[in-house]
């Protein structure tokens, strides 16, 4: 991931970016990504999505994501893991196996 980032970040300079790249406007280049990428299956049955611009539209999520994190120094490998520790605890195996209730409802 770190070469990710670095790559990103020289991308990003190379072209004076860094100017619009503030945490707000990241986390809404997220959402707006966000909103390429779903626009992908809507109307349709998901087999029915172009790959190819799932995985473009993935890619921009991530990278934008990955600026954000580097925004607030966050290692991106440390906090998902801890979201997954979290996540474990709210979601036991014994309690969420096979369901997609939310763990106020298991």
């Amino acid at each position: 991931m770190k070469e990710i980032i670095e790559k990103l970040i020289e991308f990003r300079n190379d072209r004076d970016w860094e100017q619009f790249h503030n945490p707000k406007d990241l986390a809404l280049a997220i959402n707006v990504e966000a909103g390429e990428l779903l626009e992908l299956f809507l109307w349709k049955n998901p087999s029915e999505a172009n790959v190819d611009k799932v995985k473009e539209e993935l890619a921009d999520v991530f990278a934008f994501a990955f600026l954000l994190a580097e925004k607030y120094n966050f290692d991106v490998k440390e906090i998902v893991l801890e979201k997954i520790n979290k996540n474990g605890e709210k979601y036991p195996v014994e309690k969420a196996k096979g369901t997609a209730k939310k763990y106020n409802e298991l």
